[in-house]
């Protein structure tokens, strides 16, 4: 390639200035031509390579590519993408913690308007992260067979490399001692010369044995019972997915190993997210499931509130719970009041008050 950051001359301030422009893609530089010398890699993996690192910057503003994985708790960051504008959905987190995610499609409000798309995070992590089970759990099985594969085998590649590598310095170490043993004892530089190099090469062989033996003696074979826990990892891939034990990163990470991106709709008529999940291969799969209340959508209604704080005054929160259900209220999430439930309330609204009537 040439000409990727062309300079251009301009003439500043009654004088001739030269300005280096910015870097261009290599089929926009004025020569360029692909495959003209031999690399260590070829050009298909080295776009490859630079498509994931553009990924995994988080300031990249070329593209709205997927960012590095970070310690959040969303597990979909970076592969939702908005259905009806076509951005990409950030998330931002919220809550007493700041634990809790809310995916976001931002629409046109940088320029005044309002914000496209946006919904809690939590139910919609737990749905999709059933849609991927279903799809990952029957490789279970078939991932931990390769694992156990693996392990018995050890580091068998490696001790055929550094079998051929003995091989050859043995050869080379024979030539080495044939050429000094050939040599006039008289010319004494050059018979220290041949010394010299006969003697590297045992010394790497030395060396090479060393490592042979190191790896002989790393080599694992596992025993009925712990080939007997791979395979109820592979077939228990679900608990260990719900484990507290596995962390967001791990499950994010195997999110993106097998889903290139998940489109999402929102219908407000009827309440529903529709999400069409795109996964690696080319199949999609298609889900709707109930769009996430919002905060506001949750909170507890005036009116019950207004009798909480008027009966908190002489009445225990059994007896206020009784009252809101025989008079039809009930909680933001449309449950039954009972003594837990006012007190939730009374607490998240500073409203005083005793779990029970005082005598």
């Amino acid at each position: 390639m040439w000409g990727r950051r062309p300079v251009t001359t301009l003439f500043v301030d009654g004088r001739l200035e030269k300005r280096q422009s910015a870097l261009r893609r290599a089929e926009e530089c004025r020569v360029f031509i692909p495959n003209h010398h031999e690399g260590y890699i070829d050009w298909a993996t080295y776009e490859e390579n630079q498509r994931m690192t553009r990924r995994n910057s988080v300031n990249w503003q070329g593209d709205e590519s997927m960012a590095a994985i970070r310690a959040g708790q969303g597990l979909l960051v970076g592969l939702l993408r908005c259905g009806h504008c076509g951005r990409k959905l950030h998330v931002r987190y919220w809550g007493g913690r700041g634990t809790h995610a809310r995916y976001l499609c931002k629409g046109d409000y940088d320029d005044g308007g309002q914000y496209c798309l946006g919904f809690g995070g939590a139910s919609v992590d737990r749905r999709l992260a059933q849609e991927l089970l279903k799809v990952i759990s029957p490789l279970g099985v078939e991932a931990s067979l390769r694992a156990l594969e693996e392990l018995s085998t050890g580091d068998a590649a490696q001790r055929i490399a550094l079998s051929s590598k003995l091989e050859q310095l043995e050869y080379e170490a024979r030539k080495a001692f044939e050429q000094y043993d050939a040599v006039d004892a008289r010319n004494r530089l050059v018979a220290g010369e041949l010394e010299r190099r006969w003697n590297e090469k045992l010394e790497e062989i030395a060396r090479t044995k060393q490592r042979l033996a190191m790896l002989h003696g790393k080599r694992y074979s596992l025993s009925a019972d712990e080939e007997a826990q791979i395979r109820a990892m592979g077939e228990n891939f679900t608990e260990v997915w719900q484990s507290s034990l596995c962390p967001p990163t791990l499950k994010k990470m195997i999110f993106r190993t097998v889903v290139e991106e998940i489109i999402v709709r929102s219908h407000a008529e009827i309440k529903t997210l529709q999400f069409t999940i795109h996964w690696k291969g080319g199949t999609h799969t298609q889900l709707a499931m109930e769009r996430p209340r919002s905060a506001t959508e949750t909170a507890t209604p005036t009116e019950a509130l207004q009798i909480i704080r008027r009966m908190a005054v002489r009445h225990g929160d059994d007896q206020i719970a009784s009252v809101l259900n025989r008079l039809g209220y009930s909680t933001g999430k449309s449950k039954r009041w009972n003594q837990i439930r006012v007190a939730t309330a009374r607490r998240n609204h500073s409203i005083s008050g005793q779990r029970r009537a005082l005598q």
